[in-house]
């Protein structure tokens, strides 16, 4: 039985001894209610005169199980049964303990259908959410070196021991042995001090709070890194893919979740390319559309002072200011204040002639593409992005675009997750599932 649970932190073996009879106690106490395990367990031992008594007495407990095999042991091990070894006889007690009081539903990451609860912001009830969701007796927990010097956070490494590559497992180690931060309050930080490129735009290590996706992800042979008093996890290896996909995916019909899926690129698109589309073709390029369409723009900029490239950066500039106010303020205003504010703001420079009335619907489209993008900070990095963009197309036209555009799936093939490609279309056994 102990072969089996190796190297993995919250399995505890003990011995209970009075010098004339011994048992041996096995649990998971990430998931047993440990506050029961002195009373039930360890005093009688300890009381009763003989090993049949105890044996007696255990065999009377609630939630009892009778041995049948090791397999069948491990598994309910797995849901939360302590197993005593007594004269050589296997009992199981169920004591099953699982963590939901302190446990707050996702803000981040939500889903309709899906299941509700988040992370704690405690590494063991974290654990146990994980336990409660992926019963195998291959799930490892090892505690890594505490990270920051002067932080000195706890960190927990857990995966698969079936389904990861070991390399991984060796070079996230060594990526956590090196990370030399002084302090590290946030998973983003951890994952600053695990990148090799430190000035990175795109993330490589993907940010979750939601027990089910690091299940999915342990089931595809993927490393989560635990910090103590963070709600949040690290993943790795991560690909672009893992980004652009959300839970929901898995809760949907077939069809649903692939036209989901198509949504998110499309509104990518629109996101990254359509600021600069519009100067590229209203300011070099007019003949690529259609009469009626090119006489329609020119018509609504007629009253603009100012070259369209000006026009896009000050509306832009203006929703992002929104986005963060929005981000800022108090939450009992915040939805609010931005809303009232970016309705006046777009009537009031519509009619004071100083952006169009496309840009209005392109600056929307561009808002409401953004932040279709399921992870965070992927949906950060297209937001710079598109700048970098609007730069080159300023500058050059439409030619600057596809150029910005070849730079930018360059630089994404140029990056790696722990040694991983990066535009890998997939990462584990099985694509996803239908």
């Amino acid at each position: 039985m102990e072969s089996n649970f190796k190297s993995t932190q919250d399995v505890n073996f003990q011995t209970l001894n009075t010098g004339k009879e011994k048992a041996e106690i096995i649990y998971i106490s990430t998931i047993v209610d440990q506050s029961q395990i002195h009373d039930l367990f360890y005093r009688p031992f300890f009381e009763y005169a003989n090993l049949e008594k105890f044996e007696s007495y255990v065999q009377s407990l609630p939630y009892y199980k009778s041995f049948v095999d090791e397999q069948e042991t491990i598994k309910e091990m797995l849901h939360g049964t302590v197993v005593l070894l007594i004269q050589d006889e296997v009992h199981l007690v169920g004591l099953r303990h699982q963590e939901n009081t302190a446990v707050l539903d996702a803000s981040v990451e939500t889903t309709i259908i899906g299941p509700q609860k988040a992370l704690s912001e405690d590494i063991n009830t974290n654990i146990n959410l994980i336990r409660h969701r992926y019963h195998e007796k291959s799930l490892k927990i090892e505690n890594a070196p505490n990270i920051g010097s002067k932080s000195n956070i706890e960190v927990a490494v857990v995966y698969d021991a079936e389904k990861v590559d070991a390399k991984v497992v060796e070079e996230v180690q060594k990526k956590l042995d090196k990370a030399n931060r002084p302090i590290v309050q946030s998973a983003g930080e951890l994952h600053r001090a695990l990148t090799n490129k430190k000035k990175r735009l795109f993330p490589t290590m993907l940010v979750t709070e939601r027990p089910d996706r690091i299940a999915y992800n342990l089931s595809q042979g993927k490393i989560i890194i635990m910090i103590e008093g963070l709600p949040f996890v690290l993943i790795a290896p991560t690909v672009f893919f893992d980004f652009m996909s959300s839970m929901e995916d898995f809760y949907q019909p077939y069809w649903v979740s692939k036209f989901l899926l198509s949504l998110r690129y499309l509104g990518l698109g629109i996101s990254l390319f359509l600021p600069s589309a519009y100067v590229g073709v209203t300011s070099y390029n007019p003949e690529v559309l259609r009469i009626q369409l090119a006489f329609s723009i020119a018509g609504s900029r007629v009253p603009v002072p100012y070259p369209s490239y000006l026009e896009v950066l000050f509306m832009l500039l203006m929703m992002e200011m929104l986005t963060e106010a929005s981000i800022r303020l108090p939450k009992t205003i915040g939805s609010t204040a931005t809303t009232v504010g970016g309705l006046i703001l777009g009537q009031a420079a519509t009619e004071a002639g100083l952006v169009s009335n496309i840009m209005i619907i392109i600056v929307a489209a561009v808002a409401i593409s953004n932040f279709i993008i399921p992870i965070n900070e992927m949906s950060f990095a297209m937001r710079v992005m598109k700048y970098i963009l609007l730069a080159l197309t300023t500058f050059t036209g439409l030619i600057g675009l596809v150029i910005g555009t070849i730079a930018l799936i360059y630089y994404l093939v140029s990056l790696d997750s722990v040694g991983h490609p990066y535009l890998k279309l997939f990462y584990g056994e099985s694509k996803q599932q239908s």
